[in-house]
């Protein structure tokens, strides 16, 4: 059915084994296994495919294809997942603020989850390179350790913004409301994202994931960030297509299709076809 998830399937893609009753414990388990197989990515954006919201659509792109996306693909998937196995959930909008300053004001283009569980959390596998790989739950009493840095929440007049810890230093995430986003505001933002000639998704290759050891990996253009649990990270520069190929496949699961060519007008501009060495 379209509008109904294949659990087997999406469990099958993030390895997830055993029962899923709508818990806490089973909330946290399938953030962090999400965060760690599918990854974040922008590559449709950049190749000039439409971004399609229609469940069915996703479940082929980000399960059976065993592609990656953003927000709008990751929540949403992910929204449809939590409310089939059970659990009572809400769809957000946030203002995605990560490495922006204050005084900027990004659009409310970001989409993540409430879930209530006698208290209520929030749930976000889909910010790209800071996904959570676990539930926070919705207070501002102090840092919330995850399986990766350490979140907390805070208010700040009619505002709150999910932050995390990165060097000893707390870092705005997102910011948000808690207004919903029902599916008509997705489109519109999601149409925005994907094609307006600003959109960040337009301008520059974003692919990311966690790993299992408290590590996350990032591609942000030409640079492979591979940082572990400490905090350490080593960096390697994409050189051609042919090895941009190669990282996607090693450390993405990702394998473009034949003849798809990458192309951003970020400022390393498209790569060059020659060959070069993988890292």
């Amino acid at each position: 059915m379209h509008d109904q998830v294949d659990l087997d399937a999406y469990l099958a893609r993030i390895g997830h084994a055993g029962p899923v009753p709508p818990t806490l414990a089973t909330l946290n388990a399938l953030a962090a296994a999400h965060v760690q197989t599918i990854p974040f990515e922008n590559l449709d954006v950049l190749l000039g495919r439409p971004i399609d919201l229609d469940l069915a659509a996703l479940q082929a792109k980000l399960v059976t294809a065993r592609r990656g996306g953003y927000c709008f693909e990751h929540n949403a998937l992910f929204l449809a997942v939590l409310a089939q196995l059970g659990f009572d959930v809400r769809p957000l909008s946030a203002r995605v603020r990560y490495q922006r300053a204050r005084a900027f004001t990004p659009a409310r283009t970001h989409l993540f989850i409430r879930v209530e569980l006698g208290e209520s959390w929030l749930v976000d596998v889909g910010v790209g390179g800071m996904s959570a790989t676990a539930a926070l739950r919705l207070a501002d009493d102090g840092p919330q350790a995850t399986p990766h840095e350490p979140r907390r929440i805070v208010r700040e007049g009619g505002l709150l913004y999910d932050q995390v810890q990165l060097g000893g230093t707390w870092q705005d995430v997102k910011e948000f409301t808690l207004e919903e986003m029902p599916p008509i505001d997705r489109i519109v933002a999601n149409w925005y994202t994907s094609t307006h000639p600003s959109s960040h998704f337009k301008n520059r290759l974003l692919v990311a994931r966690a790993t299992a050891d408290g590590g996350r990996i990032g591609l942000l253009d030409r640079e492979l960030s591979v940082r572990g649990a400490d905090g350490v990270a080593t960096r390697t520069t994409i050189t051609d297509h042919a090895m941009l190929e190669r990282v996607l496949e090693a450390r993405f699961g990702i394998t473009l299709p034949a003849g798809s060519h990458v192309r951003w007008d970020g400022p390393d501009g498209d790569l060059p076809r020659t060959p070069a060495m993988a890292p």
